[in-house]
């Protein structure tokens, strides 16, 4: 399908003289040689500016001006001889105002300062083999960058790559690095979105990372903001006020026009944008932001086109694409020949909410249409999202779409994430506001459930470092996002108090910034937290039960009591004697200790000639936990009270009365 304007080819689209049919991409700064002179061509879009010049200020053709040619769509364009890598520019917009180019690869001293020309084809990857990421059997793990590791830069993101492969992660969601103002920000005031920003490091240590990840089994996707830009930095109107459509509302600016008058040169810019992490930067796929202010009414909606034009950009690279959707619209996962827009993952904002009552029992603000139930958590796992058209209250209208029919892999479940940690008074970790054992056993569930479980950075050691809102912006603009954050907590009673105060940190203070900075060594200090979450996504990888899409095993769930639950995954192999074959049930439960007498549900029920035997408990010592014991015997079931344990089929034991203090078999880590 077309990734570009429709009836014409990207060729014609970088020149409607056809001269330029060897540029890369039809917009931005490129390195070239012609008629064997090296120097750089540019192009960018100002329909209704009457002139363009490109202004070298430093680097190679330094004191050059330029005049660029507008041609007949209004662009404008031109070769620069002596131009190169490292060329610092800006452009001249009718002989008076100057501004950074639109689709700048690189801004070293921000977005309001000099362009740079950058070179993509000097990196010289070792990822030739590397060949994406499936939709499935991933674990994700999402990264902020500059509060990763202490230094806050990619080649100190590097570093720890091979740590978390060995812990079983294997694909990156890194948040969002277009350059935006400032020393420090989540990423999602972005303004220069093809500009990887300077405060982790050059273009080229950001490829260095994506290319040591897939050389350790990981593959990286880039969370990106499609749906506005940052209120500081922004230049995109000195070119066109095109860009920008009074059409829709906007819940944080001015909408991006997909669908109005000019919007064809827009869109090409955010199509241009998307390619460009995956060709350039060796991406694997996109985490697309809020897409739900993603406004279109064109035949093909953008989401679509974006979709297809990653697609053709991994070329032999299988990409994946996740959305975030507040409304949880799954139209975005169905495929596009039955009317959807074929991306691959939603993030399930219901899972998360029912586990966050379960384990906080706060039903507050939007957690109180949940009630962290054993059938809510059967639901989520079996179906997806919760909410799939029914009333909801916190909202006061109806919430979702249907998904009876989507694959688990189709949701992308979390008990952690930057928005939900930071979404806290004091934005603590899941770990420090819930009991030990009601943790474990949700992390359990996270793990081992159906869907596409993913981690925030540092929970898979259990970190004690918070994670807060902060971003550095001019103090007037400072002022109004601290009342903002404000006035967005106050939406929670417990934090809407008149002693708050003390306990909202200030975003723009540089001490929230650096607070938020993982200490990599709580992996030994939090070591058992750390081997619970290592042992469970090996149990994933390894069990063939739990890998439902990969080896034809499927799934079902039962209520067990008003705290309890069981899954049971039939193992498609289950006639094999492997000893990672076979049915495996997973129980949870989330109150105290509970006898099952009786136990009327088919699905406790073991393979015909086999009994239950325990195979990992989440109470076992080695991870905080009490001391895990076999639950089922002769004289019937007994469940450990905040845990979760794992079953496989075993010899069926003798007649006689099993002893529960008979520790000898239990089971250990690996």
């Amino acid at each position: 399908m077309s990734t570009t304007l429709p009836g014409r080819s990207r060729a014609e689209i970088a020149s409607n003289t056809g001269t330029q049919a060897r540029r890369r991409r039809p917009i931005g700064a490129e390195v070239q040689q012609r008629n064997r002179v090296a120097g750089v061509h540019f192009r960018v879009w100002a329909p209704k500016r009457n002139g363009m010049n490109v202004i070298i200020e430093s680097g190679p053709g330094e004191g050059i001006t330029q005049a660029l040619a507008r041609d007949d769509e209004g662009y404008f364009e031109g070769f620069v001889e002596g131009a190169a890598a490292g060329t610092a520019y800006r452009f001249q917009i009718d002989g008076t105002q100057t501004a950074p180019d639109p689709a700048s690869r690189f801004q070293p001293s921000g977005p309001h300062g000099p362009s740079h020309v950058v070179d993509p084809d000097t990196f010289e990857w070792t990822d030739k083999d590397w060949r994406g990421v499936e939709p499935y059997g991933q674990i994700l793990y999402e990264m902020h960058v500059g509060t990763f590791t202490p230094e806050g830069t990619w080649k100190a993101a590097e570093a720890q790559l091979e740590e978390l492969a060995a812990a079983g992660i294997s694909v990156i969601e890194v948040m969002p690095v277009a350059d935006f103002p400032g020393r420090f920000g989540w990423g999602y005031d972005g303004v220069a979105l093809f500009a990887p920003t300077w405060l982790f490091g050059s273009p080229d240590e950001f490829r260095s990372f994506v290319n040591r990840a897939h050389g350790v089994g990981i593959g990286v996707i880039l969370d990106v903001v499609y749906n506005h830009f940052g209120p500081d930095g922004n230049y995109l109107k000195h070119f066109s006020e095109s860009y920008f459509t009074d059409k829709y509302e906007n819940d944080w600016g001015e909408p991006i026009n997909f669908d109005d008058t000019d919007s064809a040169p827009v869109r090409e810019f955010f199509l241009t944008n998307a390619t460009h992490w995956i060709e350039e930067y060796h991406l694997d796929g996109l985490r697309l932001d809020a897409t739900q202010q993603i406004f279109d009414d064109s035949p093909m909606h953008i989401l679509t086109e974006i979709g297809n034009a990653v697609r053709d950009a991994g070329r032999k690279r299988q990409t994946y694409l996740v959305a975030e959707n507040e409304p949880q619209q799954t139209l975005l996962v169905r495929a596009q020949e039955k009317g959807g827009y074929g991306l691959d993952a939603l993030w399930n904002d219901d899972f998360h909410h029912t586990a966050m009552v379960a384990l906080t029992g706060k039903r507050e603000a939007y957690y109180t249409d949940y009630y962290g139930s054993p059938q809510e958590f059967i639901s989520a796992a079996k179906y997806g999202f919760l909410y799939q058209g029914q009333h909801y209250k916190w909202q006061k209208k109806r919430r979702g779409s249907a998904s009876l029919d989507l694959h688990p892999w189709n949701f992308v479940t979390f008990l952690e994430n930057h928005d939900q940690v930071a979404n806290s008074a004091r934005g603590l970790r899941v770990h420090q506001l819930s009991q030990p054992g009601t943790y474990r056993a949700l992390t359990t569930l996270l793990l081992l459930g159906p869907g596409t479980p993913m981690l925030f950075q540092g929970q898979e050691f259990g970190s004690s470092k918070p994670f807060l809102y902060f971003a550095d912006h001019q103090p007037e603009l400072s002022q109004k996002i601290l009342k903002g954050r404000g006035e967005f907590l106050a939406q929670f009673p417990s934090m809407n108090t008149p002693d708050r105060s003390p306990y909202l940190c200030d975003p723009g203070s540089p001490s929230t910034f650096e607070r938020c900075k993982l200490d990599h060594s709580e992996r030994q200090r939090h070591s058992q937290i750390y081997d619970l979450h290592k042992d469970l996504i090996k149990l994933r990888k390894t069990h063939t039960a739990f890998r439902l899409h990969e080896t034809g095993a499927r799934m079902d769930g039962a209520v067990l009591s008003p705290s309890s639950f069981v899954f049971r995954f039939f193992d498609a192999q289950q006639q094999s004697q492997e000893e990672t074959a076979g049915d495996r049930i997973l129980i949870v439960n989330l109150g105290a200790d509970e006898e099952l007498s009786p136990a009327p549900e088919p699905l406790l029920a073991p393979p015909a000639g086999t009994a239950w035997t325990l195979m990992w408990s989440s109470d076992d010592p080695c991870y905080g936990g009490e001391g895990a014991y076999a639950p089922e015997t002769n004289l019937g079931w007994k469940l450990p009270g905040n845990c979760a344990f794992v079953m496989k089929p075993g010899p069926i034991p003798s007649e006689e009365t099993i002893d529960r203090s008979d520790t000898e078999d239990t089971p250990r880590r690996s």
